[in-house]
């Protein structure tokens, strides 16, 4: 067994070494190895970052776009590079497949590739003469110090909705990964710093409750991303804005993937395993509730029985399906709503609980599992549980699966299988949730795009990336501007150039 690895944050572009007071152990979830240790970060450390980012932040808010961009451009090109490496931290610490690491990373870049732009993002309007010689006009300037808290199952991917548009804005900031898998969102950080960006204006501090609070409460951060679980969201979202902050919380999920009749079986059966079980179900855009309209709800079931049969669970980085849960605590949990489901009187048609794995004997494995015959009031429809559990609802009619869909108190993401153009236009305006797939089972949209549900799955009014994400990290400002006529003088014959 080789000696854990010692994780420290990362204050102006550098390593951290202080001596910790507290720190936690970071596992390799396929064998159950302690593989790192994790300094945790006090109050007072983050106020010296948070310090830190902030004279900073007074540069960087200065800095032209054009260089900015050019910042930008050079870290994508860094990321692109480095893609396989990260993806493979991904999986040393999460336990997700190489193929689903890599796909989160490059979904991260897709962010990167986005904020470039920002010299056409952050483009103000013009209103020539709006009285008699009057104009007004309008601009977004940067925040200030801003704080990114990432959860463990997009360790990657979650910060990067964030902090490139965040940097691109003007603003510095403060990241806290999840601390039970952090190497790859201090990879990521590391490498700004390599693409030119001033020390100071990204940082990385681990932690815990202690370090969350600390940047909650700090006057000098102005606001907070943060996406997890719903009442720890609700908890970030009234304790940030309690202390000022400008506050987006994204939290947890039940999403349901409704197939009408007259869907493609094999179309949705395929939807539902992939969805259902990838990253062993800990996202949040995970399908965990099939809604199937009768009277096709036992051949859909079978076909899915079927596929999941295929499936090969174990190391991620043997080229399984699926690997393990993060941790053998959150295994034990989710393991407990399969009793749970049981005991409440759901059909257990597949159970993951001692299936043949490949990987460690003590890694946290479980492996794919479906109930049928699932009712509203069963713990695994009501709760977000977050790994490989796929239950099967039965209703009669789309009536009565929208109508169970819009009770549920999340709404985060939703599919509907069918081939009615018809009926999906009605479910895409009738459906109460913030991101919809008509044939797709995960509908995360595309970087230009913004991410975030309603309900209980979002605390605060701005969604992830996109033109909300600009908007939520700049303020904006309007100009009236009344002049004399100006006098304009000297002479430069060379082609003028962005500086």
């Amino acid at each position: 067994m080789s000696t854990p690895t010692r994780i420290m944050h990362l204050v102006a572009g550098r390593p951290w070494e202080g001596r910790a007071e507290r720190t936690s152990e970071v596992f390799n979830p396929a064998t159950g190895e302690v593989t790192g240790v994790l300094d945790l970060a006090s109050a007072d450390l983050v106020g010296e970052v948070v310090t830190t980012a902030k004279k900073a932040w007074v540069t960087w808010a200065d800095t032209s776009l054009a260089k900015r961009s050019q910042v930008l451009f050079a870290f994508r090109q860094l990321l692109d590079a480095q893609k396989e490496s990260i993806a493979a931290l991904i999986t040393a610490e999460h336990g997700k497949v190489l193929a689903d690491a890599l796909g989160e990373v490059t979904r991260g870049l897709e962010v990167a590739e986005f904020a470039c732009g920002i010299p056409h993002l952050l483009k103000g309007g013009f209103s020539e003469n709006a009285s008699t010689n009057v104009d007004v006009y309008s601009m977004r300037q940067s925040l200030g110090v801003v704080a990114v808290i990432s959860p463990f199952n997009f360790p990657a991917m979650v910060p990067m909705w964030f902090i490139p548009v965040a940097i691109a804005c003007g603003n510095a900031v403060v990241l806290k990964p999840s601390e039970k898998d952090p190497s790859a969102a201090i990879a990521i950080a590391e490498l700004w710093t390599e693409a030119g960006l001033p020390d100071g204006v990204m940082n990385v501090v681990n932690g815990d409750k202690e370090a969350v609070d600390a940047l909650l409460a700090h006057p000098d951060v102005k606001s907070v991303s943060f996406v997890g679980s719903t009442p720890i969201a609700q908890y970030v979202y009234e304790t940030g804005t309690a202390h000022g902050k400008r506050v987006q919380a994204l939290g947890g999920a039940k999403n349901h993937m409704l197939v009408l009749p007259d869907a493609d079986l094999d179309l949705a059966a395929d939807a539902a395993v992939n969805a259902g079980f990838g990253s062993a179900g800990e996202r949040c855009m995970a399908i965990s509730a099939v809604v199937a309209v009768e009277p096709i709800a036992d051949e859909l079931v079978q076909k899915i029985v079927d596929r999941m049969g295929k499936l090969r669970t174990g190391d991620g980085t043997k080229g399984c399906d699926m690997g393990p849960l993060v941790t053998g605590a959150h295994r034990d949990k989710v393991s407990g709503y399969v009793d749970a489901g049981l005991e409440e009187g759901a059909t257990l048609v597949v159970d993951g609980r001692n299936g043949d794995f490949d990987g460690g004997d003590n890694g946290f494995f479980l492996g794919s599992t479906l109930f049928d015959h699932v009712t509203k009031d069963m713990s695994i429809y009501r709760d977000e549980i977050f790994g490989p559990v796929l239950s099967t609802v039965r209703v009669t009619s789309y009536d009565a699966g929208l109508e169970l869909i819009n009770a549920n108190p999340y709404g985060n993401g939703v599919a509907i299988f069918t081939n009615d153009g018809g009926a999906a236009r009605r479910f895409q305006h009738q459906v109460e949730v913030g991101m919809v797939g008509i044939n797709v089972p995960i509908p995360v949209p595309v970087s230009y795009y913004s991410f975030g549900g309603w309900k209980n799955s979002l605390f605060g009014d701005t969604h992830a990336h996109g033109m909300e994400g600009v908007h939520f990290f700049t303020r904006g400002k309007v100009v009236t501007s009344r002049w004399l006529d100006p006098s304009h003088g000297g002479i430069n014959l060379g082609f003028p150039q962005n500086t």
